[in-house]
């Protein structure tokens, strides 16, 4: 088993070599606007462009809870849109984050990351504006990630 690392620093410039995923949670309505998916816009524009694109088609295609689409934003760097929040937040519902379909995801991450032998990168996916509490998501990495012998890095802005 690979130990998951925890580091300061920025999720959008990971800090390995070799190939790498940066992996973080959308959800299921295809708003794209808020929290970590704008440091990823200001950075990279492909990964919004094609999230967008993947929910205007989502009536002929796999966009759902559980679903990761990567896009390639440099030679060896992917970004994984990860499905893994019902709605947004409002103030009387409950939280978004689907601990579920954020399990999925990241299984699907670690065989990606294993075909491209690749490290995987992320902040605390699911505990911003998803609502999640790292304690359920982190078992979650580790089993989906790290006890694949997958490295990964969980980045504190």
């Amino acid at each position: 088993m690979t130990p998951l690392r925890i580091v300061k620093g920025d999720a959008t410039s990971p800090q390995a070599s070799g190939p790498k995923i940066i992996a973080h949670v959308c959800n299921d309505q295809g708003h794209w606007g808020a929290g970590f998916v704008l440091a990823v816009s200001r950075r990279w524009p492909g990964p919004e462009r094609d999230f967008r694109q993947w929910h205007r088609g989502r009536a002929g295609n796999d966009f759902a809870l559980g679903a990761v689409r990567l896009v390639a934003v440099q030679p060896s760097v992917w970004v994984a849109n990860m499905i893994g929040q019902h709605g947004i937040k409002t103030g009387s519902s409950g939280p978004p984050v689907r601990y579920e379909a954020i399990g999925r995801a990241l299984t699907t991450v670690g065989d990606r990351a294993l075909e491209l032998d690749a490290s995987v990168h992320m902040p605390r996916i699911g505990c911003g504006l998803a609502g999640g509490r790292w304690d359920r998501v982190e078992p979650l990495v580790v089993a989906a990630l790290c006890e694949r012998d997958v490295p990964v890095t969980v980045y504190d802005f």
